[in-house]
């Protein structure tokens, strides 16, 4: 693999420092090989300076941003629900419901406690997704969850007084963006991943906002494909957003 290159100012507004731009595994696919250059901006993103990243295809971890750039592979898909023209399904309409029935939730600015990072690695764990990774600690998870470089809000769920779900949400000036969500993996039955996707499209009808971005879309990976059941919605295939209506329509 090719040495790392960092130091390199990227040209935008505001301006960008690439951190880090090397190959490495791929997360999501066995095998593949990702690149995921990391550039932190030089200060906080104002809310049109986050539409413009958005609108690429970049996301959003902790302080820094990035866009796959992996040499032999386009898997992955940038994905986005147009909130005016989002249909959602019998199932997804009867989660959203229970949700509203059982599940309280409170809106406020990021807040890194232990009662978040005992629920994240509960999740991490009870879902399969931790691959040998040791649990993280307070520090850790407020590099990962607890910074950012834009407007960054939590939506954080309740079933009584307990606290079940947590999603963190940036906003640009037209979208929110969800960014990560984690949740308690006993209690499948409420949807809290569904519930949070809808709980945002919701917001975004009440805030007059268009667009809901969900991250990326990987076909191959079962913990990213779901997101195509969220119709119709919109990829971001090469430089154009194409809108697909059924799963597995082709552009």
């Amino acid at each position: 693999m090719s040495a790392p290159t960092t130091g390199r100012l990227i040209v935008a507004t505001p301006p960008e420092l690439v951190i880090h731009d090397a190959p490495t595994a791929c997360p999501y696919l066995p095998e593949r090989i990702a690149r995921l250059p990391l550039r932190l901006p030089v200060r906080a993103l104002a809310r049109h300076e986050f539409e413009t990243r958005l609108e690429v295809g970049d996301r959003r971890q902790g302080l820094l941003l990035y866009r796959t750039a992996c040499p032999d592979c386009n898997a992955c898909e940038p994905i986005r629900i147009d909130v005016g023209r989002f249909v959602a399904g019998r199932s997804q309409r009867r989660v959203f419901r229970r949700g509203e029935r059982e599940l309280r939730t409170e809106i406020g600015r990021l807040e890194p406690t232990l009662e978040k990072v005992n629920l994240y690695n509960r999740h991490k764990l009870g879902r399969g997704l931790s691959s040998g990774e040791h649990p993280i600690d307070l520090d850790g998870y407020r590099a990962f969850l607890g910074e950012s470089c834009c407007d960054t809000f939590e939506l954080r769920y309740r079933l009584g007084r307990k606290l079940v779900g947590v999603a963190i949400v940036d906003r640009s000036e037209h979208a929110l963006s969800a960014v990560y969500c984690y949740f308690d993996p006993t209690l499948p039955q409420l949807g809290i991943g569904t519930y949070s996707i809808l709980k945002q499209v919701e917001l975004c009808r009440g805030w007059g906002l268009r667009w809901l971005y969900l991250g990326l879309y990987i076909a191959e990976c079962s913990s990213m494909a779901y997101k195509s059941r969220f119709l119709p919605h919109e990829r971001l295939l090469g430089d154009r957003w194409v809108v697909f209506d059924r799963p597995d329509e082709a552009p």
